[in-house]
Order: C-alpha cells, then structure tokens, then sequence
C-alpha cells in the first residue's frame, strides 16, 4: 500500500506468459473492489517488464481478487497472485487482504482471541472423510462440568466450511464479540453438509463428530444452527422435520420449500427459542424466495424475527459476515432483542426487475439499483463490460454484463450520485447507441440520486437557469464555432449593470459539450443559485481546441459573448478557470493579458510546455483570486501543479492553493473543484470575512484532538474527544457574527441579506482534512421575526456534506434586515479515529450578500 492508501498490484509479464501459455491481449485484475463490492475490473497496461496497477483509495473491508489474463480470440484464463498460496478453498484463483478501520473494527484480528482448529470425521452419506473448522472460545475448558452451547454455520452449496474463516471471518468476528463482552461463552463449528442427504449429514455426522470431540451441548437449549443460501435451506428443513433439536435457528439468504402444517408449528414453537432471518437487497439471489419464506412461516404462525433487508449490499459475504455477527451476539442469550437492525428494510412485496427488452437508457429504482441493458447489435459479442467512473475516487472500472438472449445485462447497487459510463464490446470502446442526451462526448450521464453529489442533481425545471448555444466566427481557427452559455434564473438581458462573466474552460482531448455534458456545470450552478450562494453571473464554454487560445478568446469568443449577452468587460467582472489543457490555456491567458481576468482558477494543470513572459506586478494589480487545485498523486499532472505554484511563489504573484482534491486525473475532481471556486468570485472583499481554525493532533495520545477558532486571535478550544467508534468529535463555538443593516428602503428594495460559510481543507503539511469533516448548528441570538438561522450541516462521518459546499449561516427578510443581528453557531469536527498526529490549519470563509 503506498502512504497515499493506494493499493499496487504488480505481476511480471514473463511470469504470467509462463502461467498462462502465451502472452496475452489483455490483462486485467478482478475483484469485489468496485461500488457496493461490486465484481469488477481494472486494466494492468504493461509497464517495462511488469504488468501494474493501483486501486484506492478503498473503503474498510476484506476484498478479494484474481488476475485475468484475455486472449485475442477473447478467451480468458485467471490465475491468483503467484507469490502467495491458496487463500479462498473454494476458489484457488483469489487471493484476499484485509484493509483495516475503524468501521470494521469488529471484523479485525484480536490477539490472545480462540483457537481455530480443523475437525475431520467420516461422512455417513458420502462414505468418505470430511472436515470442518472449530472455534472455541479463548479459556475454553474440555473439562468444564457444563457443556459449552454449540452453534453450527452451514456453507451454501458452491462454499466450502472453510469459506466461512476465508471470507466471512467469523473467527475474527467471534473474537471481537468475545472481547466486547457480547457473546455467549459457546462453540462454533463450520462445516458443509452437500451432498444426498443433508439432513443426515448434519445431524448424524457434523453434531456426532463435534459431540466426541468437543466439550458442547447435547440439547435445544445448547445448540444452533445457522447457514447460508442451501445451507440455511438445510438448517429450515431440518427445523421442519426435527423440532427441538436447535433451540435457535438463522436463515442467511434462504428458502423453504412446501408449507408447514399447524402440528409442525406448534412443535416448532414449543421446541425454538429463537428463529431469525437474513437477507440482502434485491441483488440478492433469494431476495423473492426470503419473501415466500416469511409468509409461509407468517401463514404457519411460527415464531420468528426478520432483520429486515439489508439495504447495502445482496448476496455477499458483506451481506452475512455482518448478519453472523448480528445473530451470534444473540444466541444463548436472554435479553438480546427481536427487532430488525437500525436501516434495515421491511419486505413486504417480491422484486420485479425490469423486462428484457424494456430498458433504453439505465433504469434507477428507488433504492438505488441501476440495471444495464444492452440492445441487440451485440448479440454476437463474447464480452461485454459497462465502463464507468465508479472506482474509489472516481477511477474508471469495468464491470462484467450477463447474456440474456440477444442482450447483454447488468444489475448493480446501490449507486449515489453522477457518474458517466461507455459500453465495452469485445474490447472495444462503445458509446451507449440509446443516448440521446449526451451528443458531444463519448460518454453517457447517470445520476442516482441519493445522499452525495447534491450540487450535481437537477433542481426542478421553472428554477433552472437557460443553457443557449452561441454561434461565432473564429478568425483564428477560420471556422464557425459554437460556445454553450449559461444564464440564472432571471437573467435580465437590459438589466442596467453587465453581469460578471466566467469563462470556463474544458481540457485536451475534449471539447464545449464536456463541462454541460460530463462536469455537470449547470448542475452545480443551478443549485447555488437556489441556495443564494454565488453571485449571479454568466459562465460561457467555449472550444479551447485553438493554436493561440489567448487571442481565440480576447479577439473572437468573448466579443461574440459581449455582443450577445449583456456581460461585464473590466477585470473585477471576469473570470476565467480550466481543466488538465484547459488550466494551461487559462494561466497562459492571465498571465499575458493582465488586467482582463480579475478572477482565476486552474483545475489539475501547470504551464507544461513552456513558460510565458509575464509582468508579475500587473498580473497581482488587478487579480483580486487565483486559486489552484490539484487531484491527488494520481493526478498524472500533480508534478506540474507543485512546479506551478512554485513557479508563482517565486515571482511574487498572489495565489491560494485549495490543497489536494482527492482522485485522480477526471471530473470527480474537477467538478468538486469548480464547486469550491464559484462561490468565491465576484465577491465584495468588504463583505466576506476569515476566520482561523486550527486541528491539533498531538503525538502519543491516541487520536486526542483539540481545535481553536478564533478570529481576533483568542481563539476556542473545543471540548472533547468524545470516540463515537468512528470518529473522534470535538465541539465548540463560533465566535459571534454580527450583521447591520442600515440600509434605506430606497437603497435595499425589496431585499434582505444572508451569511454562508465554507471551510477550506485543513492541512498539517502532509495530510488533508477535508472541509467535509466540519460541520455547524446555526442559531440566531437576537431573534425577530423575518431573521432566520440556516439549517444545520452535518459532517461527512454523520451522513452529511460538511461545510465543503458553503452553507446558510442565517438570512433576513426585508422585513427581519434591518438593525444588528448576532449569530452564532455549533461548531463540530469529526476525524477518523485514526487520523494522524499533527497540527492542522485551516479557514472557514464567511460571506455577507444581499439576496431577494
């Protein structure tokens, strides 16, 4: 792992060339790293003599993968990391690791935990020798007067016993409830029990063997079983035919088949203390055969307890490893509840997906699962993949479609947010032929909405500003050439003063539709527009495919811009920011034609090619902004970035460095950066204000934090740490903001006025904290009516956003302006409990504007 939290992977090529026969077309690693443990793949381009790649940064968890190797003819061959041994039984090409965190905690390794040991016995069905693995718990006594309870996990058909230690770690779950005092003092046995009869299998062959070799209970009160898919079918079947064996039974993704007659329920009832079902989202397989389940035992009227569906995840080791952990707190346990988890879901109705042949363009339900469907022009195709940037931080993985007659198909989930995909057929790439929105690039949008990447959603229709088309003439490139422009709500073309103008700019490669297209740039600024936190201005994109971009801009884009649009021309007016190619042409432009652009911002680009002659004093006499970004160092032009600044550092000119954007080289960066940037132009320096936040992480303390906030330099000490488990949180005050409005009516109209707050990244010199981990609780201290306090902003480890996207500090009406008013706030930082030792600085901007 690099010290970023990549993960690297690196296979030499004349290695696999031996383990494959031939060098192959492609090759690819696999695994569940994509959205929601998603299979997926992720391209190893050859480098020198290796085959590299690198996935991150992932989320906590066990992930497991193979190395794929494609040939011409598109056959496949996978194969595990050479260099380790078999990790999963089951399957001989995965390996597994193990990325720790708090949030999986209680799914790590704990020292002096129980023993594992493999128990082999003779199968009375199959006639040969089987084994399963036993847990005992740590100081377990052979001798012990008292039989310990016993609970059996039984694999589903394609898993092996051992797939419950490999995959779903239940040694490490155990212990960890053993350690939390959460678990009954009991014997786990994992075993499979396939095969003509399982029935017999278990009882006669699992229990018997367990019973001879282990100090454990003979009767329903001491023992359990449990299982996955075909093996919680066997643990139900045999509470059918064998009430009171197992006084408690779990059912993990399971079925029943047939009815249970009254006589049966009563025993069932009479002989179980405890029955509980499991089951993930509808991408679980026995998603339907859980809803039949639950109303032939609601029928029947047996006992039990559902624990609702798992919204996160289907049928996944992510899905059971954390059911296990729910039911073995439970078992042998007087007290432990009946009710379904916090989040989990009722089942009232069997899932329907969409019809084959049904599905145009991705089809969203409301929980968040988008289904694929291809047409039928690749019916002939041997592989076909739906490429998509939904890797951590916005990588592009591959995620494998399904042959459904002459269609290829894909259900995944759940998703949040916006992300752009492309088919890929056989290898090639292939833009979705049903996208009828996307025109200009090679992509195709998708939105989920959900609980991130608000600023990117579509507001409703009459609140939307107008995305027009501008037609020019270039004399530059001797050509018509197009420009979309943006204009808010209520643009008043004769409006007496000229709106400021953003000139925003796309990268190499690309053209004017990418920013509307694939940055979701009306998106973004439809929603400050409606939150009243930009100041209303035009943002027109052009084509930068030019030889001499500065003069395609000064001399033909922006004159047609002019003559259209009623748009500023002075430099405290414009403004002008780009991407990768688009950031060079922007810093090229600024930096030679001082006094044009007052505002600046540079997305992921340096001047890479050459440095222009410029006048640092006449750049610095008009720049009222100039702000840089950068992704992380993934971002192919990170380097370029750091000799940027330092190139402006040198020459004197002012600048702000946002810190580093978390991903690689693409628009998950680039639209989190325009986010930060346009509510930062155009605005008034009298009326915005800084205050200081410092975060202390001191050495050897585990995680103590203290912050400080200040804005007259007596800063504020939180209080805290309070350890949620997931977080260290702090809290404190907002040092007092007081607003005065003594505005005549004639001056004011009918307007009032709002505060709104944004933080910047804390930075302690080698990590970032980003502004999402700060979060606030307005409130109005000199209440009157027409005077409102914004709405709370959680913080990204409590499901919300942070202040990272500004947020309303309070607002006037026109009847509540006038006078002084006092506000104030909660203020509360949340960090990984693991967040490394140092001083963080940082600044929480607030802005004063009127507003209508």
């Amino acid at each position: 792992m690099t010290p970023e939290g990549y993960h690297r992977f690196t296979v030499p090529q004349a290695e696999v060339e031996q383990i494959v026969g031939s060098r192959p077309a492609v090759m690819e690693l696999q695994g569940n790293i994509g959205p929601s443990g998603t299979w997926s793949d992720l391209a190893m381009d050859p480098s020198g003599t290796d085959y590299p790649t690198q996935v991150g940064i992932l989320e906590p968890g066990l992930y497991y993968y193979q190395y794929t190797a494609t040939f011409e003819d598109r056959t496949k061959k996978s194969f595990r990391n050479p260099s380790t041994e078999v990790a999963v039984t089951s399957h001989p090409t995965w390996n597994t690791f193990f990325v720790p965190g708090p949030q999986v905690q209680w799914m790590s390794d704990v020292a002096n935990g129980g023993d594992v040991a493999e128990l082999a016995y003779d199968s009375p069905v199959a006639d040969d020798e089987r084994t399963t693995l036993v847990w005992t718990p740590p100081g377990y006594d052979a001798e012990r007067a008292d039989a310990y309870p016993v609970l059996y996990l039984l694999a589903d058909g394609t898993q092996s016993a051992q797939e419950w230690a490999e995959l779903g770690r239940a040694p490490q779950v155990l212990d960890n409830l053993a350690a939390e005092g959460r678990l009954a003092d009991m014997v786990v046995v994992m075993a499979d029990v396939r095969g003509a009869d399982p029935r017999t299998e278990l009882l006669d062959g699992v229990v018997a063997a367990a019973r001879d070799a282990y100090n454990v209970a003979d009767d329903a009160a001491g023992q359990a079983v449990a299982g996955i898919g075909d093996g919680a079918h066997h643990a139900l079947t045999v509470l059918r035919t064998d009430p009171g064996v197992f006084g408690e039974v779990g059912s993990f993704s399971g079925r029943l088949t047939g009815s249970i007659s009254a006589t049966t329920a009563r025993e069932i009832n009479e002989g179980t203390d405890r029955l509980r079902v499991y089951v993930g989202n509808v991408l679980d397989p026995a998603y339907n055969q859980t809803h039949d389940l639950l109303r032939t035992l609601e029928r029947a009227g047996v006992d039990h307890e559902f624990d609702g569906v798992d919204p996160d995840s289907g049928g996944t080791w992510d899905t059971w490893r954390e059911g296990l952990r729910d039911f073995a707190s439970r078992v042998f346990q007087d007290d432990a509840g009946h009710g379904p988890r916090e989040g989990h879901r009722p089942l009232d109705e069997k899932y329907t997906p969409p019809a084959t042949g049904s599905i145009t363009t991705p089809h969203v339900d409301d929980d968040g699962i988008v289904t694929f469907e291809t047409g039928t022009q690749f019916a002939d195709a041997k592989d076909v993949t739906v490429w998509a940037n939904w890797a951590p931080n916005g990588a592009w993985f591959r995620v494998p479609m399904t042959k459904v007659g002459d269609r290829w198909r894909l259900s995944m989930g759940p998703l949040d947010g916006f992300y752009y995909y492309r088919y890929v057929v056989d290898g090639v790439d292939v833009k979705d032929p049903e996208d009828k929105v996307n025109t200009l690039t090679g992509v195709s949008p998708l939105f989920v909405p959900g609980e991130t990447d608000r600023m990117l959603a579509d507001v409703p229709a009459d609140e939307r500003g107008e995305v027009s088309v501008l037609t020019y003439d270039s004399k530059v490139a001797n050509e018509e050439r197009k420009a979309y422009v943006w204009t808010p709500k209520g643009y008043d073309p004769n409006r007496a003063e000229p709106y400021p103008v953003l000139y925003l700019n796309h990268g190499g490669g690309q053209n004017y539709g990418d920013w509307v297209e694939v940055g979701r740039a009306p998106q973004i600024l439809d929603n400050y527009m409606r939150d009243g936190a930009i100041v209303p201005m035009v943002v027109v994109m052009g084509n930068g495919n030019s030889p001499d971009f500065p003069a395609e801009l000064m001399e033909n884009l922006a004159p047609a811009a002019r003559a259209q649009y009623n748009i500023a021309d002075d430099a405290a007016g414009q403004a002008i920011a780009g991407l990768s190619m688009g950031a060079m042409n922007t810093l090229n432009t600024w930096l030679t034609r001082p006094g044009q652009f007052g505002w600046m911002g540079a997305f992921s680009g340096g001047l890479f090619f050459n440095t222009p002659q410029f006048d640092p004093a006449a750049v610095n006499a008009e720049t009222r902004l100039a702000r840089v970004y950068t992704g992380d160092k993934t971002d192919f032009t990170y380097q370029a970035t750091m000799d940027l600044l330092n190139l402006l550092e040198t020459n004197g000119i002012h600048h702000e460095f946002a810190g580093v954007t978390q991903g690689p080289h693409g628009f998950d960066v680039w639209s989190k950066n325009l986010v930060d940037l346009l509510p930062r132009l155009f605005r008034d320096p009298q009326t915005t204000q800084g205050v200081e936040l410092r975060a202390v992480v001191p050495e050897g303390e585990d995680g103590v934090l203290a912050l400080s906030v200040a804005d007259d330099g007596s800063g504020v000490t939180l209080d805290g740490p309070q350890n949620t488990g997931t977080a260290l949180r702090f809290r404190g005050q907002l040092p007092t903001v007081t607003v005065t409005d003594s505005r005549s009516v004639t001056q004011a109209g009918v307007t009032g006025w709002a505060v709104t707050g944004q933080a910047y990244s804390f930075d302690s010199g080698s990590r970032l904290l980003d502004a999402k981990h700060l979060g606030w609780t307005p409130r109005i201290e000199t209440p009157r009516a027409g005077l409102v306090a914004g709405d709370a902003r959680a913080t990204a480890l409590d499901g919300g956003e942070g202040l990272v996207v500004p947020g309303r500090l309070a607002s006037a009406t026109p009847e509540g302006r006038v006078g002084s008013a006092t506000i104030g706030a909660d203020l509360v930082l949340d960090v990984p409990v693991d967040t490394r030792p140092g001083e963080y600085t940082g600044t929480l901007s607030l802005s004063l504007f009127p507003v209508d």
